[in-house]
């Protein structure tokens, strides 16, 4: 069996709470798949079966609730999964969190995503480090690999991009999207649109941190890709700073604390 892994952004994954937790919820319920294995809370929207939303998220349920950054990729000879493993760790570990501003619907060609609602220098440049700093581990596509692509359909650009980096839509091609779909015809778009909009009504327009990156892994051909591991990004500066203050606050009244202590000890 040959393995392939991702890098993905998951909101979500690393936190039981806030709007990343709960959007997380939400759209496995819809998917009725958690990448991490753990069971999925019953959740169906009103006049909808189970069996009727698997026929239409296969692909999307198979691969798990994401936003691509480096899209599936076989190890180059002599890397390890242990230090892909750690080399995202050290990534996260000295770059800053994002965020999804203003979470939208939307159709992208046949199918339906969640998507920014306002463009995001971060997410971007987020996108673009992973694309090119873990280029070192990917193996070079083969010709079934690269046929799979469909080369004749794509740009000249997208071509030289699938080319260099193994995936097509990375760089300046790149959109951030959070798949829920699979490619559907035209008249199913109207119902998709109103029962996707009420599903998630809750959490449209809102900000959605991406605050780590995640690996994950594919046991073989056609299987369904897993959560392999997390990692936390570096609170934003906003944050750091809030943090600082906070911690600042407290430092200042244990020592105005302290300081009334002693001085009711010297009466």
């Amino acid at each position: 069996m040959i393995r392939r892994f991702a890098i993905y952004a998951a909101p979500g994954s690393g936190s039981a709470d806030g709007t990343g937790a709960l959007l997380r919820e939400r759209a496995e319920q819809w998917l009725g798949r958690a990448v991490s294995g753990h069971p999925v809370a019953p959740g169906i929207p009103a006049g909808w079966t189970r069996a009727a939303i698997d026929a239409i998220t296969v692909d999307a349920r198979r691969y798990g609730f994401h936003a691509t950054l480096k899209a599936p990729f076989r190890l180059a000879e002599g890397r390890t999964a242990e230090e892909l493993d750690a080399a995202v760790a050290r990534f996260a570990a000295a770059r800053d969190a994002a965020v999804i501003p203003r979470l939208s619907l939307m159709r992208l060609g046949g199918f339906f995503a969640l998507v920014p609602g306002a463009e995001s220098k971060e997410l971007q440049a987020l996108a673009d480090d992973v694309v090119t700093g873990f280029d070192g581990f990917r193996a070079p596509l083969t010709a079934a690999e690269v046929a799979r692509r469909r080369p004749e359909s794509l740009t000249p650009r997208r071509r030289e991009l699938l080319s260099t980096w193994g995936y097509p839509y990375v760089l300046e091609e790149f959109k951030l999207h959070l798949t829920l779909t699979d490619q559907l015809p035209p008249q199913r778009w109207p119902e998709l649109e109103r029962t996707l909009t009420d599903w998630f009504a809750p959490l449209l327009g809102a900000a959605v941190p991406v605050d780590s990156v995640a690996v994950f892994t594919e046991a073989g051909p056609g299987a369904p890709f897993a959560l392999h591991s997390v990692h936390p990004l570096r609170p934003a500066p906003a944050a750091r700073a809030a943090v600082a203050r906070t911690e600042s606050a407290r430092t200042e009244s244990a020592r105005t604390e302290s300081a009334r202590t002693e001085s009711e000890g010297a009466r």
